[in-house]
């Protein structure tokens, strides 16, 4: 890893390095009004449909996935080279995440591979766990970053 603020391309970047971006708490409107707008199932709406399953209301799991791209940008993509997102794989999502809810993000840079004479592809692996230290979300996200 470099220093904050230094531009980091394809080769400065290391199978293993590691990130600790932040955190992201979820409120119990936040999670109504994005289930409203993108995902309007019952269980994300109201806390007696939750009730039936999940003991509450709880987040959609795009609003998790959504929620921990933020400060996974702010901290880590915002200092790499990157040029577009390639997709994600493995979006899990292992637990329900309900108002209250704090997750701690990690990440760590799982691949590398060289693209083409001015591109690489990187492979950054996204782990979410609540305040219980239980993981409720993971990925794999893959990007295409500049080479040097």
């Amino acid at each position: 890893m470099t220093d904050q603020g230094t531009m980091q391309y394809f080769e400065d970047l290391s199978i293993g390095d590691s990130w600790e971006p932040g955190s992201v708490t979820f409120t119990k409107e936040e999670i109504i009004e994005f289930a409203r707008r993108y995902d309007p199932q019952p269980f994300h709406l109201d806390d007696t449909a939750g009730e039936r399953h999940f003991e509450g209301v709880i987040a959609s799991g795009w609003h998790t996935a959504a929620a921990c791209m933020r400060p996974f940008a702010e901290a880590v993509l915002t200092d790499v080279a990157i040029i577009a997102a390639l997709g994600i794989e493995n979006l899990v999502w292992r637990r329900a995440v309900r108002p209250g809810d704090t997750l701690a993000i990690s990440v760590t840079l799982h691949d590398k591979q060289p693209w083409d004479d001015g591109r690489g592809q990187v492979t950054f692996k996204l782990v979410a766990k609540n305040q219980a230290d239980e993981r409720v979300h993971s990925r794999l996200d893959h990007v295409l970053v500049e080479r040097a």
